[in-house]
């Protein structure tokens, strides 16, 4: 496998990765609205209960998809990572 073809498929799985950090952003942000929602309107019935289970058990799918069970994430984690990807190619 050459550099050029390393350099692409170390892109496309920080892409991976990226898209993961995006889903879970919007589902803290919506769920906490929803949770508001759901507080403000109708204290008494719980329901943001099931979104944020349904949502959470998706986005756990995604992330086992992503890095399986191990963790991520750090400073300038993008081109690490692609470093890092390239690296373990070149090693093979």
């Amino acid at each position: 496998m050459d550099d050029e073809e390393m350099y692409r498929r170390a892109k496309r799985r920080v892409g991976q990765m990226k898209g993961f950090y995006i889903h879970a952003t919007v589902y803290v942000f919506v769920n906490a609205l929803l949770i508001a929602i759901n507080l403000w309107t109708s204290p008494d019935r719980l329901w943001f209960f099931f979104p944020l289970l349904g949502w959470g058990i998706g986005l756990a799918a995604h992330g086992i998809s992503v890095f399986g069970l191990g963790g991520f994430m750090g400073a300038e984690w993008e081109e690490r990572k692609i470093k890092e990807i390239i690296e373990k190619h070149r090693s093979h």
